[in-house]
């Protein structure tokens, strides 16, 4: 859930390429010519309507509780599993199954009354018992991702005091609890489903998974069974691809309604015809991070992490690696977060201050280390303008490429690395800081003191200026050097609408884009 990566479909020579192609075409219209058109309730047909969305990482799964990869929420939430509240566009939390809810004065119980229309695909009716249900299975599942089970460790108790009202009471009080109950945590599951959630799917949305073509692309179908607003379509695809040149050129020839994020912002020109596209231009979750491994002997050393950060030109990586889309940053917020504060200038760039620092840190005579990153548009180009501006300090940088899922592995389960740049896209993930165990391996007990204060503060008020204390402790301290916010970058057929100007949550909600 925290990257913006999972795993990669490989390349096929043009000429195999054109032969498939060539196939599909065949099928497609031998396809159709047997299909009749769809139905309508009184017995008239009239043609399908689909969607086809361009997407750079493919899932590798359909279980988000038990896989990181935010490709499967960006699927999935909201679209397939909902919550009882979800995000909107500007970043506030509505009413989803949950049509209301109260929080006690002391912030340590919040009761959701639900909906009582809303129910499964399956028919069965998503009630107090079955919201209960799912916490309780994720609090007895030993293989929850550790992410899910940090969030889940601030509830002590859920009921069921009425068929549709729920209550839930914390440990202790938390700004963040009810934001992650609109996320991955939050995702409602059909207590009844005993498939294997790696390829069936058992929520309450709109839609339904009906096929993942592995390497190539997942098929949601529309639930004909939803509770709510009927969907606006009968299929959509996520169509996934390596190569962003790939997908420009799918987007130009008409095969793709919408690129969900552009992964070459130098092509925006090719997108400028009004009359044939339409481009949606905003920010997202996604802070672009040179993580830093804390076990590293050099890495420990606040002169030497400060010495990276004063030797690269953030300015000008943005503008060499993402053609000056994105928003530099200089901790772990974003512009949407209600703690923001814009800290990229705190760390000037300086490479002679950063080669003074390094000697006085022990290192007048160079420092080696690997940047090892996954293959994915920014943080290749990132990766390599990093590379060379290090070097021109004296550090000796080797880099490498890895597949997503060799890097989840070696890089974020194992710690095998010195430096890594990955995006990462949970909202207001600043906490992540706080637990030693996570592939960083900070731990600073200052931070995690400030960070603690801070979510449990009484006031909204309060939690924000104490938010904004910890996110700048992390910056003074160069706990990371981040480099950007990714954009948000949506292309779309002229006649689709309905997509937000922000990303504000892991789910590209397919719920508010209408087409005509």
């Amino acid at each position: 859930m925290t990257y913006a990566a999972a795993t990669s479909r490989r390349s096929h020579p043009r000429r195999g390429r054109s032969l498939a192609a060539a196939i599909s075409l065949v099928l497609a219209l031998a396809l159709a010519a047997c299909t009749p058109p769809a139905q309508t309730p009184s017995g008239s047909t009239e043609p399908e309507r689909t969607l086809v969305v361009g997407a750079t990482n493919e899932p590798a799964s359909m279980d988000p509780w038990h896989n990181v990869a935010a490709a499967i929420p960006q699927v999935l939430l909201y679209n397939v599993y909902e919550t009882l509240v979800k995000v909107d566009s500007s970043g506030e939390i509505k009413p989803l199954l949950a049509q209301r809810w109260e929080v006690s004065p002391d912030r340590l119980s919040y009761t959701f009354h639900l909906n009582p229309s809303a129910k499964f695909a399956s028919g069965a009716p998503v009630d107090a018992a079955a919201v209960v249900a799912n916490i309780n299975r994720m609090k007895g599942d030993a293989k929850l991702i550790p992410t899910l089970r940090t969030q889940l460790d601030v509830v002590a108790d859920a009921t069921a005091p009425e068929t549709h009202q729920v209550k839930i009471t914390l440990n202790h009080p938390s700004i963040m609890w009810l934001y992650d109950m609109s996320s991955t945590l939050g995702m409602i599951l059909d207590p009844a489903a005993t498939g294997d959630l790696n390829t069936t799917s058992a929520g309450s949305g709109p839609y339904q998974v009906k096929t993942h073509n592995r390497g190539d692309s997942v098929v949601l179908a529309r639930n004909t069974n939803y509770w709510g607003n009927p969907a606006r379509f009968d299929e959509v695809t996520f169509r996934y691809f390596t190569d962003p040149n790939a997908e420009n050129a799918s987007m130009l020839s008409g095969d793709l309604d919408i690129i969900s994020n552009l992964q070459a912002p130098d092509a925006l020109p090719q997108f400028a015809d009004t009359s044939q596209f339409t481009t949606v231009s905003g920010t997202t979750n996604g802070e672009v991070v040179l993580g830093l491994n804390h076990q590293n002997k050099a890495l420990a050393k606040l002169e030497v992490r400060k010495a990276l950060t004063m030797a690269i030109d953030r300015r000008a990586l943005v503008d060499t690696a993402w053609a000056g889309q994105g928003t530099l940053i200089g901790t772990m917020t974003v512009p949407t977060d209600p703690w923001y504060e814009d800290l990229s200038g705190l760390i000037p760039y300086d490479p002679d201050q950063a080669k003074a620092l390094l000697k006085q840190a022990g290192y007048a005579n160079g420092l080696t280390l690997r940047l090892r990153v996954p293959e994915l548009p920014y943080a290749v180009k990132s990766a390599q303008f990093v590379a060379s501006q290090l070097r021109d300090v004296g550090v000796k940088v080797t880099t490498e490429e890895l597949d997503f899922n060799r890097w989840l592995d070696e890089v974020f389960i194992n710690g095998d690395y010195d430096m890594t740049i990955v995006a990462h896209v949970e909202a207001r993930d600043l906490g992540k800081f706080a637990d030693k165990s996570y592939y960083w391996h900070y731990g600073d007990p200052k931070f995690a003191s400030l960070y603690t204060t801070a979510v449990e503060a009484a006031t909204d008020d309060q939690a924000t200026q104490e938010m904004k204390a910890a996110a700048r402790y992390l910056a003074d301290q160069c706990a990371a050097i981040w480099l950007f916010a990714l954009p948000n970058l949506v292309i779309t057929k002229a006649g689709v609408a309905g997509i937000p100007q922000n990303a504000t949550t892991l789910s590209f909600d397919l719920t508010t884009i209408t087409s005509r």
